[in-house]
């Protein structure tokens, strides 16, 4: 698979990293060779971020060094490690909406004619880059209203354009489904051939084994293992990455009572991402819903959860007619979402633990009209200890890992006592030891009779957690398979078709 040259083209020895009086990087070496792709594995919180980070020039080391082909490098900002030919694809969107894809693609370095900018070049550069990953859509477009799996892509195209002879891939297709992934994985290959080197960062084992030549983990700031093959069991990754024997992934299916909480009958949306869909959920089921990036699952649970309007169709929760017609409608029948975006749309990053989850509560901690600061904290503090959140209260969410944020985002719905939860993306850009908690955390929602609908890019994910798989294709309801009869290929035979 590996077209690797025999001497390292970026070279980590001893590098440290603190913030404070805490040390997060304890002595990290490593080695890149051109036209191999390096998996770095680890919880979050293990330092991959952070050792990415001081590659890319976004951070600076504490103590340590590192060579680039063969001279020191130590890059001050982002934009020096790219001249030297380091580039770097964030897990986090960078994007700036109000400006066009291809104005995002080259901003900072717009090619110029004369004293102006080239927009024909330009456009046709970005064209070429997004034609690249199969995306079929007009640069001169504003990224503004775009889903995130198309600004990601965006992201990658942008990365593409850079010629970088490294490039770092932070959580790539964690928006992505099954097509938009093996597109990326092609270019990757393409880019190996082409001497590139690669550091490929994912909660997506089973991609792991697929696309990466070797594979480094971490765990608390160390690099614990490194192996020379990525063929190896899943199993075998994943207990280096957590330091202990892994337990069954995906708990026991709990067997649905016969009683329908949610009945979506004929469902359509006015701009057409979704037509004529119809499903039951059963009292404690977890139902799935499975397709392809742009098949319409988002866009369906906004609707059933009030965010987006329906054009005709019948929502029913218990027999009764509850087409919401805003969120809080939503809410006030019993249905609640944790969004796919949990930074952009289910948190206020810059508040603390106790007031995000507050927020949908308000009922809950206040006395007269008023916010009680005690009833905020002995209310946070519960939810936090029964959801497993590690933090405090009055920290920021972000200060936390991904996997806490998206606890907080649950939590603060899970105290309402919803009769209907929809998790859209519930374990996007999430560690396996995160994920595995927030697995437990929706079987036992499902086992106290909540009705679960899930939504997931993952098939190896959908397929574990759900009783039931409804899968979309192009907006349509292409069929609903039990769980017993799901498997990987059925699953993408209806979402390709």
């Amino acid at each position: 698979m590996t077209s690797r040259s025999d001497a390292p083209i970026l070279t980590l020895q001893g590098i440290r990293k603190s913030f404070g009086m805490t040390e997060v990087l304890h002595g990290i070496d490593l080695e890149i060779h051109a036209g191999e792709v390096v998996a770095l594995l680890g919880e979050n919180g293990a330092g991959k971020s952070t050792v990415s980070n001081i590659i890319s020039g976004t951070i600076l080391p504490s103590a340590g060094k590192m060579t680039w082909q063969g001279a020191n490098f130590a890059p001050a900002t982002p934009r020096e490690a790219i001249d030297a030919g380091v580039a770097m694809i964030h897990q986090e969107l960078l994007l700036l909406p109000h400006l066009s894809i291809a104005e995002n693609i080259f901003v900072g370095r717009y090619p110029m004619k004369g004293a102006v900018v080239d927009r024909k070049q330009m456009e046709e550069r970005a064209h070429s880059g997004l034609e690249r990953l199969g995306l079929e859509i007009s640069p001169r477009r504003k990224v503004e209203g775009l889903s995130t799996a198309n600004q990601q892509l965006i992201e990658i195209a942008k990365a593409l354009t850079l010629n970088a002879n490294l490039l770092i891939l932070d959580e790539p297709t964690a928006a992505l489904g099954g097509e938009e992934t093996s597109l990326l994985f092609e270019q990757i290959d393409q880019l190996r051939r082409e001497g590139v080197g690669i550091i490929y960062i994912s909660h997506r084992l089973e991609e792991i084994k697929k696309i990466a030549d070797r594979i480094i983990v971490m765990r608390d700031g160390s690099k614990v293992r490194e192996f020379d093959t990525a063929n190896l069991p899943v199993r075998t990754i994943v207990e280096s990455m957590v330091g202990r024997p892994l337990e069954q992934m995906f708990p026991t299916l709990a067997v649905p009572r016969d009683e329908v909480v949610l009945e979506v009958d004929s469902l359509s949306a006015p701009d057409g991402s979704f037509s004529d869909v119809s499903f039951t959920v059963r009292k404690g089921e977890i139902f799935g819903i499975a397709g392809l990036v742009g098949a319409g699952r988002t866009e369906l649970v906004r609707a059933i959860a009030g965010a987006d309007s329906i054009k005709s169709g019948n929502i029913l929760l218990g027999g009764a007619g509850a087409i919401p017609h805003s969120p809080k409608d939503a809410i006030n029948n019993g249905i609640v979402l944790v969004p796919e975006d949990r930074k952009q749309h289910g948190l206020v990053l810059k508040h603390s633990i106790q007031e995000n989850v507050a927020y949908a509560n308000m009922d809950s901690v206040t006395k007269s009209g008023w916010v009680v600061g005690s009833l905020v904290r002995e209310f946070a503090r519960k939810n936090i200890e029964k959801f497993g959140v590690k933090g405090k209260g009055f920290q920021s969410a972000n200060e936390m890992s991904g996997g806490n944020q998206q606890k907080v985002v649950i939590a603060k719905w899970l105290a309402r006592n919803p009769r209907v939860v929809l998790l859209d993306e519930p374990t996007r850009g999430i560690d396996v030891g995160a994920r595995s908690s927030i697995y437990e955390i929706i079987h036992a929602l499902a086992a106290s009779g909540v009705a679960v609908v899930v939504v997931s890019s993952d098939l190896e994910e959908i397929l574990g957690v759900s009783n039931r798989i409804l899968v979309m294709a192009a907006g349509l309801q292409a069929g609903i398979l039990d769980h017993a009869e799901a498997d990987d290929v059925s699953v993408m035979e209806l979402a390709t078709s």
